[in-house]
């Protein structure tokens, strides 16, 4: 893993037009998923909590609304610190069909290198990252706790990336 761009405001994210780090992480079902191992577009869905209201309602609306991206070959992910032991029960409760990736440990290692770790509460930000077959992020947006997100910006940002 590279470490963070320390030249970036803490909490906002990295900027469109970088390449997104490589990273490692167990799925809920703890199997690992690599980044660079991954064919196509990638929408990554960085978030505070498991079983949280706003979260949950977030996650609800994406699982609702999955098509618009999977249709545009966009792999969808959703990344916390919390544990993979954590994120299993709620996917399943939640009816969830796509990955939850676990960031924790090294404790939100991951979303430090996106520049989304809340480190006064030791967890990741409301960051969402769309990134092209290459890796380069197309859009980026950094909602703070509590801040729910328009998804409908993602769906835009899906639109444009596939011209």
């Amino acid at each position: 893993m590279t470490s963070p761009d320390t030249s970036l405001a803490p909490g906002t994210g990295l900027p469109v037009g970088s390449v997104a780090p490589d990273f490692t992480l167990p799925d809920e079902n703890k199997r690992p998923v690599t980044l660079s191992e991954i064919d196509g577009p990638v929408l990554l869905v960085f978030f505070p909590f498991a079983w949280s209201g706003v979260c949950t309602t977030e996650f609800c609306e994406l699982r609702d609304d999955l098509s618009v991206f999977t249709d545009a070959g966009v792999q969808v992910f959703g990344v916390s610190t919390d544990t993979a032991q954590s994120l299993k029960p709620w996917v399943a409760d939640q009816g969830y069909t796509f990955p939850f990736l676990s960031d924790f440990w090294p404790h939100g290692a991951v979303a430090q290198q996106y520049n989304v770790f809340f480190d006064k509460a030791g967890m990741a930000l409301r960051g969402t990252f769309l990134l092209d077959a290459d890796r380069v992020i197309r859009f980026a947006e950094v909602n703070m706790p509590g801040e729910r997100r328009d998804q409908s910006q993602w769906k835009q940002a899906v639109a444009a990336l596939l011209g």
